[in-house]
């Protein structure tokens, strides 16, 4: 009686898991010993394996053991580019986003805010996906198939061959894929799923890790679509292990606020296309609808002549796009300055103002900063940053700048202004939309050559300082 005791408890053992990056500890430890972060280790009882592979495996080999067929070796000349064709997913903007549409194969992970709109999203891409020699499978293990229903009847999108199943069960979901052999498959979402070979609950490191590479599995050896739904922190970022980023192809960011109409769409990471690709999308009463010119939709509201208010062209992705920067700034009455920015790196905001301070002679260190990019949208690049200077001194010294202005370059800690990438395009777009003067970096101006816009007004700055004279 005791030997059986003693060998029912080896069955399990207590593992500590990394939330950042997924390694595992035997023991508990306040700082990772393989990322470096603290107090992020979890306590999970892990049951090992059995022996031969899983207990259960829809696709599994010989007496179910879940044990994946050796993939042959075949000579790279031999391979053909035709296996990695692409399919449009009938929604232009997602397509931009991927690449040019879905790659037979690929795992996809899309994350956002609770209600910014990504199973909208997916439910509307299924329709386009979905045919009747390649079904699509949507597995939702947060509502009913009675709720999707109604989200689909709201769309009024075309779900003849979309099939639904409600369920939190890894195995139960493998099973489905290996009878109903579907073309695509979205998992809404992956922190729901539960395998019964470990006794974790749902959503821990060690359930997200075994649920994402089991799916993953299946979709490469089947040549199958597969979309991930992930939840997000209260930080923006995926939930999870890291390691679940590594696993899937492609990584999307959901944007916006969930109170406002327009959503932004962005490609983190992308193995079968451009990496930071952005779609643009509003949010109406049928459904998310793309937007055709973003730059005139960011600028439609802009307000004329105010102070603080700059636009910047940014080219993330294939395609420039026109924000508006707005700053505020105002004497720090209670305490310590704040710093309150929305759509920047708040640490660039703190170095400018050093920057400002140190090389320009412009003292607002003392002032309370607010910056927002509007219309929800978020700007990473490096290019930002001289137009982001500009608003804060056009806000301190209450100046409005010209309305027909925009402003890119890289501001250095000596207060030097440098050059940044597509230019030409950045211009172009621009002048487009009615913008008549620029100032920008005087390195980008000397190798313009033919890419400068006839008609438009630039002006070359090597300095922090310069800038300021030109703009004001």
């Amino acid at each position: 009686m005791a030997t059986a005791k003693m060998a029912k408890a080896k069955k399990t053992k207590t593992v500590f898991f990394c939330t950042d990056c997924g390694a595992d500890t035997p023991r508990w430890m306040g700082k990772c010993p393989s990322c470096g972060a603290w107090n992020t280790l979890t306590e999970e009882k892990v049951r090992p394996a059995a022996k031969g592979g899983r207990a259960r495996g829809g696709f599994g080999g010989a007496g179910g053991g879940g044990i994946a067929p050796r993939s042959p070796v075949t000579p790279l000349s031999e391979v053909r580019p035709e296996d990695a064709a692409r399919t449009s997913c009938g929604i232009g903007e997602l397509d931009r986003v991927l690449g040019g549409g879905v790659v037979a194969g690929s795992a996809i992970l899309l994350g956002g805010d609770p209600g910014i709109g990504k199973s909208t999203l997916l439910m509307q891409a299924l329709a386009g996906l979905a045919t009747a020699e390649a079904r699509a499978l949507y597995v939702s293990g947060e509502e009913s198939a009675a709720q999707i229903a109604l989200r689909a009847r709201r769309l009024a999108v075309d779900t003849r061959d979309v099939l639904v199943q409600a369920t939190t069960d890894l195995e139960e979901v493998e099973d489905t894929l290996a009878k109903e052999k579907p073309g695509v498959v979205v998992i809404d979402s992956v922190q729901t799923l539960r395998s019964g070979s470990l006794e974790s609950v749902a959503g821990s490191v060690s359930q997200i890790r075994e649920v994402a590479s089991r799916l993953i599995e299946i979709a490469k050896r089947e040549g199958v679509t597969l979309f991930l739904i992930g939840h997000v922190t209260k930080e923006g970022m995926l939930a999870g292990p890291k390691v679940l980023e590594h696993l899937v192809d492609t990584v999307l960011a959901f944007e916006g606020d969930a109170s406002g109409a327009f959503r932004l769409v962005r490609a983190n990471k992308n193995r079968f296309g451009a990496a930071h690709e952005v779609g643009v999308f509003e949010m109406v009463q049928d459904g998310l609808r793309e937007v055709p010119d973003p730059s005139a939709l960011f600028l439609a509201e802009r307000p004329e002549r105010a102070a603080g208010s700059v636009v910047v062209p940014t080219a993330e992705g294939s395609r420039p796009l026109l924000v508006e920067i707005q700053a505020l700034l105002a004497s720090a009455v209670y305490g310590n300055a704040r710093r309150v920015v929305s759509g920047v790196d708040s640490s660039r905001v703190a170095i400018l103002l050093a920057v400002l301070d140190k090389k320009a002679g412009i003292h607002a260190l003392d002032q309370d900063v607010f910056i927002s990019v509007t219309g929800g949208a978020r700007i990473d690049e490096r290019a930002a940053e001289l137009p982001l200077a500009l608003a804060m001194v056009s806000s301190l010294r209450e100046r409005p700048l010209p309305p027909d202005l925009v402003a890119f370059g890289e501001v250095g800690l000596a207060g030097e202004i440098r050059a940044v990438p597509r230019a030409g395009q950045r211009l172009q777009e621009a002048q487009k939309l009615g913008f008549t003067r620029a100032i920008l970096p005087a390195g980008n101006l000397d190798r313009l050559n033919g890419d400068a816009p006839k008609g438009m007004k630039l002006v070359g700055v090597r300095s922090l300082e310069e800038a300021l004279i030109a703009a004001f």
